[in-house]
């Protein structure tokens, strides 16, 4: 664990729960892309960042 400094402060550390983007940087249509993001939200299921609808 890091020493405090600046705005950092270890009290406040704990484990990351985000959400899942895939994207092409340049914009691209992919198969790749639609392959990743089906892993991505099996792999998020039990976060909330999942649209049910």
């Amino acid at each position: 664990m890091e020493p405090n400094s600046g705005l950092y402060d270890a009290q406040f550390e704990h484990d990351a729960c985000g959400i899942g983007f895939v994207a092409h940087v340049k914009g691209r249509k992919s198969h790749q892309i639609i392959s990743d993001a089906l892993t991505i939200l099996e792999n998020l299921d039990h976060r909330g960042a999942k649209n049910l609808d």
